[in-house]
């Protein structure tokens, strides 16, 4: 049974005299929440794509500059560095991604993006916040502005850091080449805070160690040769040996794969041909792997190859395939477990038990991954952000709610925002020296 998330009257101890600020009260959240909000709205129409977040960045960074925070724009390439020195203390990143995906919106939202843009190949697409990359802007954007304004309450240095390009995941190892941990601060603890659709709006899930997987885009050119679609038998069909190869990776999965080491391949773009009679002479698969080990994702690799190789001599094709395969490894997110489960228990002292809750491992990917293989201890959690009715339904019916990547993704937003700015801010209080006495 679902137990909405209620917000308590701010708490504190007195430790030594002094008053210590533990999570922010309702009244704080509600009142700052109407701007935020607002601002919400503004990112999700205006959405950019990835490494072209000049607008983006240019809001952000205003926003935590008003706020007294030392400010850097234009890390790694569109990324902003915001730093508040609050005395001595721990330093603590918060990062949130700054990028949309190339998605056509279609949540029926009355602030829903009609963005296009031209993405790196040059093509003109719709632009849409899919992956609420907005939404955590947003709740970044709150949690500055209360650490700001109760700077007075806690002793650190909180390094802000809006990150681009994370769903193509070359921004956090830009940001980092560009001297990240180098020309600012580095930090001691990295956080980070991504929505979910598997749990009610407002609930907090963790997960310790191994949590998010490995991630490869693999582009598969096939060659054939082409003519008149009436005469096939004068060519070799790319698009029938594309068909098959799809057809053909899935069986990695089901019968060479050790199902208790899991692994997705997912052909997610197919282009060939110009029009219904021609038949092209080469077809393009784009192919996203997901694997949680470098033993498994090699094994994986080596199959794709095999597979497509073999199809196309098996249809007389002209030449061999091309497989391009970026030569940098999205890692996978191993979350600090120290840190994870300290974080986790002052989050279900001052949030309710009964919200916090251990979720499993995901096959989704994040470039958060980069900041814990540089040494720092890490955590992304996720924040539950679908209406518990809906839920509901959909456990019920076994239709699943929109997730991420959707064009139908939305949050249940106000319960949902508010909640992730208290978790936020509860976060780097525990960090900042929250701790009962």
């Amino acid at each position: 049974m679902f137990v909405a998330l209620v917000f308590t009257a701010g708490l504190c101890w007195t430790v030594s005299g002094q008053e210590r600020w533990l999570t922010p009260a309702s009244s704080q959240i509600d009142a700052i929440y109407p701007a935020v909000e607002a601002l919400y709205i503004d990112l999700h129409k205006n959405p950019e794509l990835g490494f072209q977040e000049t607008q983006t960045a240019a809001k952000l960074a205003a926003h935590v500059k008003a706020l007294g925070f030392d400010v850097a724009t234009g890390v790694g390439k569109t990324g902003v560095v915001a730093v508040m020195k609050n005395g001595p203390g721990p330093t603590v990143m918060l990062r949130t991604e700054i990028d949309a995906l190339p998605v056509e919106e279609k949540t029926g939202l009355a602030y829903a993006s009609t963005i296009k843009s031209r993405n790196a190949a040059g093509e003109m697409v719709p632009v849409m916040h899919a992956c609420g990359h907005d939404l955590h802007m947003a709740a970044w954007a709150g949690t500055a502005r209360l650490m700001a304004e109760n700077r007075a309450r806690w002793h650190g240095t909180l390094v802000m850091v809006g990150q681009p390009a994370e769903e193509g995941g070359s921004g956090a190892p830009a940001m980092l080449k560009d001297g990240l941990f180098t020309r600012f601060p580095r930090p001691d603890y990295a956080l980070s805070l991504h929505d979910d659709d598997t749990m009610p709006a407002g609930t907090i899930g963790y997960h310790p160690g191994l949590f998010r997987a490995m991630s490869d885009s693999i582009t598969i050119t096939l060659f054939g040769r082409g003519g008149h679609a009436a005469m096939p038998h004068n060519t070799i069909d790319p698009v029938v040996l594309g068909a098959r190869v799809v057809l053909a990776l899935q069986t990695i999965v089901s019968r060479e794969n050790n199902p208790v080491e899991p692994i997705v391949i997912t052909v997610g773009s197919i282009h060939g041909g110009t029009q219904a009679n021609v038949i092209p002479d080469e077809v393009r698969l784009q192919v996203s792997v997901r694997t949680f080990t470098r033993e498994v994702r090699d094994r994986t690799l080596a199959a794709i190859r095999r597979v497509a190789e073999n199809e196309a001599a098996a249809a007389g094709a002209p030449r061999p395939p091309q497989i391009d395969v970026p030569a940098a490894i999205r890692n996978p997110v191993i979350n600090d477990a120290r840190l994870t489960l300290r974080l986790a228990d002052a989050l279900k002292k001052h949030l309710g038990a009964q919200n916090v809750i251990e979720m499993p491992a995901k096959m989704t990917s994040e470039d958060f991954a980069e900041y814990g293989v540089a040494g720092v201890p890490s955590a992304l959690l996720h924040i539950g952000a679908v209406n518990p009715a809906k839920l509901a339904e959909a456990r019920k019916t076994g239709v699943p709610v929109p997730a991420p990547h959707s064009p139908e993704w939305a949050p249940d937003l106000q319960t949902t925002l508010k909640a992730a700015i208290r978790a936020e801010v509860t976060e780097l209080l525990e960090l900042f020296g929250g701790q009962a006495p």
